[in-house]
């Protein structure tokens, strides 16, 4: 019988754009890489789902935290709200000694997005936007290159590029589901630049105004995904082909979203099953 802290993690059961220690993963991490993405999945929920207040959210995030800082320990005790994340959490930063900073600056990310939200602020400035994701988005990236055992500066360099590029297209898809719920990302110097009333982001009013704002946002994230692009050549074996689906994953929801003529204030765009071989396809040739 396993003991709580070798329990596997649970199934994968969220929608996600992109695959999630798939079997294209090495077969020995794909514990791991499960055990860190249902940390940051519940971490996600907590965060963001149900009608709980900002107050009752925030109080979670930190017994959450609590927890985290437990299960880096040697010999924690077994979390009792939470043990399917922080057994299998705690056999991963064991195993494969997952650097601590990286999980606590994933919840610096969950709390900050809920205090944002109660306070129904946004992004001053880009600048202020690409911290966040360095926060909510690069960690992951590099907790990864830790499994496949790839340090190098460049690596990490492209790795924060990928990973800043899915949170931002993560951002541009979901503006119908976010702005609604008080999350606010389009950066309000952008707004300003090309008069986009703050206003009209509110009221999701797709204005061409706001068509130009989401086409330059959506250009950026490309930029910087195409930037970080060649780090598939630095990951050998199948984890390499696994990344290589990410990035045309990102890739083919920016295709989405430029097809409906960057209208995604009032419509979200997702992958469907026949987007898959175009993403193979494509994969084959970077």
């Amino acid at each position: 019988m396993q003991t709580p802290l070798a329990a596997s993690p649970p199934p994968v059961t969220h929608y996600e754009n992109f695959p999630v220690a798939s079997w294209l993963c090495p077969a020995h991490l794909r514990r791991p890489i499960a055990a860190i993405y249902h940390f940051a999945r519940t971490a996600d929920d907590i965060a963001d789902e149900g009608d709980a207040s900002a107050a009752q959210r925030l109080d979670e995030l930190q017994a959450y935290r609590h927890d985290l800082s437990a299960a880096c320990q040697a010999a924690p005790e077994p979390s009792r709200r939470w043990p399917q994340v922080f057994g299998p959490l705690h056999a991963a930063i064991r195993t494969h000694q997952l650097p601590p900073q990286l999980l606590h600056d994933l919840l610096d990310a969950f709390v900050q997005d809920t205090r944002q939200s109660a306070a129904g602020t946004g992004y001053a400035t880009q600048a202020e936007l690409l911290d966040y994701c360095r926060r909510s988005a690069n960690p992951v990236g590099r907790l990864l290159l830790h499994l496949y055992g790839v340090t190098d500066a460049l690596a990490l360099e492209r790795s924060d590029a990928i990973c800043t590029a899915l949170q931002l297209i993560n951002f541009w898809q979901d503006l119908s589901v976010d702005i609604p719920r008080g999350r606010y990302y389009l950066p309000q110097d952008d707004c300003a630049r090309l008069g986009v009333s703050w206003h009209d982001v509110l009221e999701r009013r797709q204005t061409e105004s706001a068509t130009k704002l989401i086409a330059a946002c959506a250009g950026s994230a490309r930029a910087s995904m195409l930037k970080g692009a060649p780090l598939v050549h630095q990951i050998p074996g199948r984890a390499g082909w696994e990344l290589r689906l990410v990035v045309q994953g990102g890739l083919r929801i920016l295709d989405k979203i430029e097809a409906l003529h960057f209208a995604t204030l009032n419509q979200r765009p997702t992958l469907r099953a026949w987007d898959f071989p175009v993403m193979l396809w494509r994969a084959l040739w970077m």
